[in-house]
């Protein structure tokens, strides 16, 4: 059993997500996400700007966000988006205590604005998808930039006399 199979489940029944539920979701998921990738989240959510869309579930793992939608008469899957974690520009989450739900936003790479939230059944599980949100989105995901020591011009600039100071005589 691969990695993702050993922890979707766990996490799908963490989340109080029927067994129906969650393999109905899972063949969309699999073909999203690798055999190696962990699940670290499955939760309903749903589109706080468009409240009749339909119900969405969304998967996050160390390296992807993927989200199903299935619609409200057909109870048809769609995959909604299906992205890798440092792809998303401007991610910004707001737990709300009182609401006990989590706002989640970010920029796909498309150019789209997405926002979805995230409820939960009480107010410590909204600290926990703090959490777990900074953890996948500030401590993960970090700007790959090629380190560069010197360039070929600022190389060529050095005089041989400073490299070798025996070589100046």
């Amino acid at each position: 059993m691969d990695v993702f199979s050993r922890t979707f489940l766990p996490a799908a029944a963490e989340a109080g997500l029927a067994v129906q539920t969650a393999t109905r979701h899972m063949p969309v998921f699999r073909r999203c996400v690798g055999a190696s990738d962990a699940t670290v989240l499955v939760t309903r959510c749903s589109r706080p700007d468009r409240p009749m869309s339909g119900e969405y579930l969304l998967l996050l793992t160390h390296r992807r966000l993927v989200i199903t939608r299935q619609t409200r008469v057909l109870h048809r899957l769609r995959l909604h988006l299906n992205t890798e974690l440092r792809e998303l520009s401007h991610v910004t989450w707001s737990p709300d205590p009182r609401l006990h739900s989590v706002e989640l936003a970010a920029t796909a790479i498309d150019g789209i604005r997405e926002r979805f939230l995230v409820r939960t059944q009480h107010p410590k599980q909204v600290w926990q998808l703090d959490a777990l949100f900074n953890h996948a989105f500030r401590t993960r995901v970090r700007a790959t930039r090629p380190r560069v020591l010197a360039t070929v011009a600022e190389a060529s600039a050095v005089r041989p006399s400073t490299l070798h100071p025996a070589a100046a005589h």
